[in-house]
């Protein structure tokens, strides 16, 4: 019955009782076995009443099954490589481990110290950014509340130049990328629909006005496209001899836009290096024509002749 109540925000008595096979009267002599034990269960009288756990009561880790923990620490051991925040992960994992019963606990260290991951860790320093920039999970809870009643949301919001702005956001969702958590949404202060760091956020109130999200709206595209469009050194297009189904599974939204042109499809993107970008091309296995910038070319043929003089050796 705990683990129902558990499970479940409320459940009416007959309903316990088909779940546990037995009869109304011994769903209510649990519930009072459970009051004794010092699990607070509202009981609800009346032909919509049920029985529930009082808001804000946190059960004990020690109810977890031996299932149940190995998928809390495994959880938490993927949430921590794909970067989740790191300390709140690992007081986490540390405060799992100190309650479960030793022989479950020897086991989920076994797990633990032999799990390998095939995609690298991520580090606080990803993508040249500066260690220390985990999100507040207090404000990402406030976003997340705040999306799901659509209530447009007053943001203390840290630009990557340090200046900070008010802006007034209608939030169409969070998304965790890459290792980042996001906000998008209506800006009011631009007019236009933006994406923002969560770990940028300086502080979140939600207000009293409401808005409806327009239909259509997919926050992780319209995340991965602003991202695509980052501001870099060279603008860069080229034509792909492929079809776009096949582009789209080996090149990223956020590293390019991908549109079908006659036979191939166009993808445009930005890029610090050209160098970089000449690599990227030759790895996709795609045949290729470069339409700007002409300086890729030279980039171009310079890795063809360092890739001759390796199979010359």
């Amino acid at each position: 019955m705990l683990e129902l109540l558990q499970a479940n925000h409320r459940m009416r008595g007959g309903d316990l009782a088909r779940r546990l096979g037995v009869d109304e009267r011994t769903v209510r002599r649990y519930a009072t076995r459970l009051e004794d034990l010092g699990v607070p269960v509202v009981s609800e009288r009346g032909r919509h009443g049920g029985y529930r756990l009082m808001p804000g009561y946190k059960l004990p880790p020690l109810m977890f099954t031996d299932d149940e923990a190995t998928a809390v620490v495994l959880g938490l051991l993927a949430g921590r490589r794909i970067g989740l925040p790191g300390q709140a992960t690992e007081s986490a994992l540390a405060k799992v481990r100190r309650v479960l019963p030793a022989a479950i606990r020897d086991r989920v260290q076994a797990l633990q110290e032999t799990l390998e991951f095939t995609a690298p860790a991520r580090g606080a320093a990803r993508d040249g950014a500066a260690p220390g920039t985990d999100p507040d999970m207090r404000t990402v809870l406030t976003l997340a509340a705040a999306a799901r009643e659509r209530r447009r949301v007053r943001l203390r919001y840290r630009s990557w130049r340090g200046t900070e702005t008010g802006r007034d956001l209608d939030s169409y969702g969070l998304v965790f990328h890459s290792g980042r958590w996001y906000v998008t949404g209506h800006d009011h202060r631009s007019g236009e629909i933006r994406t923002f760091r969560v770990d940028r956020v300086v502080s979140a109130e939600p207000g009293a006005v409401r808005y409806e999200i327009p239909d259509g709206v997919d926050a992780v595209q319209h995340v991965t496209r602003s991202l695509a469009r980052v501001p870099w050194t060279h603008e860069v297009e080229v034509v792909l001899e492929t079809t776009l189904a096949e582009a789209r599974r080996r090149i990223p939204a956020t590293v390019a836009t991908l549109t079908e042109d006659g036979g191939g499809v166009v993808m445009t993107a930005r890029a610090e290096r050209l160098d970089g970008m000449a690599r990227m091309l030759a790895g996709l296995g795609f045949p290729f024509a470069v339409r700007r910038p002409d300086e890729l070319r030279g980039h171009v043929r310079d890795l063809a002749r360092t890739l001759e003089e390796h199979a010359a050796r």
